[in-house]
């Protein structure tokens, strides 16, 4: 069962978190001036948490995200990566998106997942090329190691971005709906490789979705967002499902309660 949670917690303001956004506001420049994204979010991300964003489309869940990664500026606020603001992009957060072109077309999949590593300075191309197939072999793709991305299906070009992602071993993983295009059965079977690789290595991992059940598998804590503009609408500790979980009576509970939570808000002219 998931528990919402108060808004400010002892335990955690007692430790300085990975990621945290501190009344953070969004907006877009548009054609009648700004618009508003986000108003006013605040929640924090401690090492080895799975924060997910959850809430409508429009609600600025891929704004706070690009914000985390340093794409886009507040308007007010901050985001403060270990205590100190986030200013830019760079390879302590790395974005895995949801569109299945992020990997270089001539370049190999082990060289796609090598690049960043040679490019960051960390490793020779022996060793980054190394690197690159123990993550590749992680995610189930050794034997796609010479391959093109326009040789792969959609589900083996995210495991790739995956792969190239977790190589870099940032600080916080950020996706963005990395699942969304998939078909049904390779969405599932990439929620559970992610899920067991997160626990695996303890990732500290921000994810945006639309989806509850996705939501309540993949995180730890769940923030839930109001329409547009996105605000604090409720947080959830989640009970640590995982992928032998889905489909009980636990499992359902816990999404149906996040449904209320979402859908009665909405009902109720929130």
């Amino acid at each position: 069962m998931l528990a919402p949670t108060p808004h400010s917690s002892a335990a955690r303001a007692a430790l300085c978190p990975v990621l945290e956004a501190r009344r953070l506001t969004l907006d877009y420049q548009g054609e009648r001036g700004p618009v508003r994204a986000v108003e006013g979010v605040d929640f924090t991300l401690e090492e080895g948490e799975r924060l997910v964003l959850l809430g409508p489309s429009g609600c600025g869940k891929s704004s706070i995200l690009k914000a985390a990664a340093g794409f886009l500026k507040p308007s007010s606020g901050a985001v403060l990566l270990n205590g100190k603001p986030v200013h830019g992009p760079g390879p302590d957060r790395i974005v895995v998106f949801q569109e299945f072109d992020q990997l270089l077309p001539w370049k190999s999949v082990l060289d796609n997942v090598a690049f960043p590593l040679r490019v960051a300075g960390k490793l020779s191309a022996a060793a980054a090329r190394e690197k690159a197939a123990t993550a590749l072999a992680r995610v189930g793709l050794t034997r796609a190691l010479d391959q093109f991305p326009h040789t792969l299906s959609g589900g083996m070009k995210q495991r790739a971005a995956i792969a190239r992602a977790l190589a870099m071993e940032p600080a916080v993983l950020l996706m963005d709906e990395p699942f969304a295009a998939l078909d049904a059965l390779t969405r599932l079977q990439m929620q559970r490789d992610l899920l067991d690789i997160a626990q695996e290595r303890a990732l500290t991992l921000l994810f945006v979705t639309h989806a509850i059940d996705e939501a309540v598998l993949l995180g730890t804590r769940l923030h839930l967002l109001s329409a547009h503009p996105g605000r604090t609408l409720a947080r959830f500790e989640t009970a640590g499902f995982d992928a032998a979980d889905i489909g009980t009576l636990r499992f359902e509970k816990a999404v149906q309660d996040v449904h209320a939570t979402l859908f009665g808000a909405t009902e109720g002219g929130r």
